[in-house]
């Protein structure tokens, strides 16, 4: 359900209410209102559910990453190791082990990089989504107060001019 139409229904519920004489205060059918919040909760765009879910996806992209580059660390000595073992070939094998590292530590820093900038891009779609829902919810209270201004003020003039009123009888 759109946020601005369950906004539209809490305005309605607020025209219908009654006001209390002489005040500013109306009274609201308890029941109405806490179904309408319900229902509001449950309009919020799925982003802000989904929020949790992407930093854990991100957590989850680090760890895998971290955890393939130990493979590949722990791949690279096993076969430095056993290149070390040939005289000839000692050199190379430093050389290629230090290859297999840097490019281990390269692809974690870029899967790194990519799950970060994912998290940065997801978040920032999320911070408009909620400032649009913010800006919305703000004009629908502004709207309920200026409209609670007008119901509160009008009665009151109608109350002075209304001179066969029994309340205003000595």
């Amino acid at each position: 359900m759109d946020i601005l139409h369950l906004v539209d229904r809490l305005e309605e519920l607020f025209n219908e209410s009654n006001s209390l004489p002489l005040t500013k205060k109306v009274l609201i059918d308890e029941e109405k209102l806490l179904d309408l919040i319900d229902q509001m909760r449950l309009a919020i765009p799925e982003e802000i559910k989904n929020a949790q879910s992407i930093i854990n996806q991100k957590d989850r992209i680090t760890a895998q990453s971290k955890e393939e580059a130990n493979r590949t660390l722990l791949l690279a000595k096993e076969q430095s190791e056993i290149l070390v073992s040939k005289d000839a070939v000692v050199q190379e094998a430093k050389i290629i082990a230090e290859e297999i590292i840097k490019k281990a530590k390269d692809e974690t820093e870029l899967i790194k990089k990519e799950a970060d900038q994912y998290a940065i891009d997801s978040l920032d779609h999320l911070e408009i989504e909620l400032s649009k829902i913010l800006a919305q919810v703000r004009n629908g209270i502004a709207t309920l107060k200026d409209n609670q201004v007008g119901n509160t003020t009008q009665p009151e003039k109608s109350f002075e001019s209304s001179s066969s009123d029994p309340l205003m009888q000595p």
